[in-house]
């Protein structure tokens, strides 16, 4: 855990206190554990148990891979709190301990696996939601969160997106495996809370950055850009840049998460995004940029793979808080903070 992130943990530790003694001596099962987001709400879980000592939360992964597992959290995994589940959630999963609450976050979500392995981006959101789901009714669970995104949308007209619109996507085409998947994955835990009680909760995360970010591989325009900026790089242009999309920094979005899953009303779905954080692709660019002016660098143009399957919405509405922010959140870091402490992770 480097500096960076154990000054998130603690700024959302002291922005809702009162909001982690309801995790107190509780047991949270997270698939997708080392992904760039579960693994944020994992960090939070370790940081409960270490600095604060006296919030013994058990945490069990679900993991296909311990040894990426290992590279992320090191030594933490050896903790007699840390529980390690290594099989594919899209099998049924066996445990015969209690379990107080489900965090289903495991979905690949870089659009360069829409087009080589659509069928591994779906299935998480199908399977993979089932197999927890039927695991959250078998323990009763308190609360079940399912990370959605805001890809559920699809083309829309509107200047502001609250969560109950909905627009269109064509089931046809093949960037819609995440969408859909994710459409789907919603529908289903509506149906298990509808049907069986189960508390489930659906967050909706705008584009989200953070020290999490795996830049080796992470085809996202916005994690090509950071790459760039830490190995001390001239900004690759892939477009010429007009898009709009909404941004916002892991530690605010992951305190959202947690305030939903804690806080939320059963059944229903909540945007997570900062609301000051839209910019043009263009903009981010040259920002990033002139975060570190002693470097000189710019931004230059360049074609992309073959495998990037583009987002072709132009502008981006921004995405409502309104519901996120009536349970007591609000965001604090500004695109240019957000983006520094990223970099900076990553030097």
């Amino acid at each position: 855990m480097n500096q960076i992130i154990q000054q998130d943990m603690e700024y959302m530790y002291q922005s809702q206190i009162e909001l982690w003694e309801l995790l107190r001596d509780k047991t949270v099962l997270i698939t997708g554990a080392y992904g760039m987001l579960p693994s944020y709400m994992v960090y939070m879980l370790i940081y409960l148990n270490e600095k604060k000592h006296d919030y013994n939360v058990q945490i069990i992964t679900i993991v296909r891979n311990s040894e990426k597992l290992r590279a992320r959290f090191g030594d933490f995994i050896d903790r007699s709190y840390f529980h390690v589940i290594q099989e594919d959630v899209c099998q049924p999963i066996s445990y015969e301990g209690k379990i107080d609450y489900i965090i289903h976050g495991a979905s690949p979500a870089s659009s360069q696996y829409y087009d080589v392995n659509p069928t591994g981006v779906f299935m998480p959101n199908i399977l993979g939601t089932y197999y927890t789901l039927e695991l959250a009714k078998e323990k009763n669970v308190k609360g079940y969160l399912f990370f959605s995104s805001g890809e559920i949308y699809g083309q829309i007209n509107k200047d502001i997106i609250y969560e109950s619109d909905c627009g269109i996507i064509d089931p046809t085409d093949i960037r819609s495996c995440y969408g859909e998947g994710k459409r789907a994955g919603e529908t289903m835990c509506k149906c298990y809370q509808h049907q069986y009680g189960i508390k489930t909760y659906m967050v909706r995360p705008c584009h989200t950055y953070g020290p999490t970010m795996d830049l080796k591989n992470d085809s996202r325009v916005f994690a090509e850009f950071v790459s760039n900026i830490v190995n001390h790089q001239n900004i690759q242009m892939k477009s010429d840049g007009t898009a709009t999309r909404i941004f916002c920094y892991i530690a605010d979005a992951v305190l959202g998460y947690f305030n939903v899953l804690l806080r939320g009303v059963p059944g229903e779905a909540y945007n997570v995004a900062n609301e000051d954080g839209r910019c043009s692709i263009r903009e981010l660019a040259e920002m990033l940029c002139k975060l570190y002016p002693e470097e000189h660098l710019k931004v230059v143009f360049a074609q992309h793979e073959n495998n990037y399957l583009e987002n072709q919405h132009k502008i981006h509405p921004l995405y409502s808080t309104q519901k996120l922010r009536k349970l007591g959140w609000t965001p604090s870091f500004s695109i240019e903070d957000g983006f520094k402490r990223t970099i900076e992770s990553f030097r």
